[in-house]
């Protein structure tokens, strides 16, 4: 199963990846990693474009494959982006489940963005401009949409995966 997390930055999703990757013992696969780690690399590539996506893809495919469960953690903002997720889980196989990860509370999603470190080394964490200048396409299609506002991370797991089991009728 892949599961694609989506939202904007400081919603959570890294927070809620690492959760469902502990539970599901799934395959953690995050943008802000692998653009990092590209803008660390010898080429320097400092925009990073559709390169840390295309990673991502290629990573996911082959752990799919090899039957393990993947995460897929980015903001996801654009219905090329979804589309190619999808595109993934149907190549490899597997079924997919898209969750898009809001944070309504504007003020608790400032104070998230504004007290943000990072945490991987030459990490460059986006602004509360950055963040509200975003382009973010609206959904098209179903989604599990999880509120973090509104509940703590164990809840937000359990949420997700109560909705997977319920979906395959489990």
């Amino acid at each position: 199963m892949l599961i694609v997390l989506s939202g904007l930055p400081g919603t959570g999703k890294t927070t809620l990846a690492r959760e469902l990757a502990r539970r599901l013992d799934a395959v953690h696969l995050r943008i802000d990693s692998i653009e990092t780690a590209l803008a660390r690399s010898v080429l320097r590539i400092r925009s990073a474009e559709d390169a840390g996506y295309v990673v991502a893809y290629a990573v996911a495919e082959d752990n799919l494959r090899l039957g393990h469960a993947a995460i897929a953690d980015s903001v996801n903002p654009i219905e090329l982006t979804r589309s190619a997720w999808r595109d993934v889980a149907a190549r490899a196989g597997c079924d997919v489940v898209e969750v898009e990860v809001v944070c309504p509370d504007t003020a608790e999603h400032r104070r998230r963005v504004e007290e943000r470190t990072a945490d991987i080394e030459g990490q460059r964490v986006p602004s509360w401009a950055d963040v509200t200048a975003r382009h973010y396409e609206p959904w098209t299609v179903d989604r599990v949409v999880v509120d973090t506002a509104a509940d703590t991370v164990d809840d937000c797991a359990s949420d997700v995966l109560e909705r997977l089991r319920n979906s395959n009728g489990r």
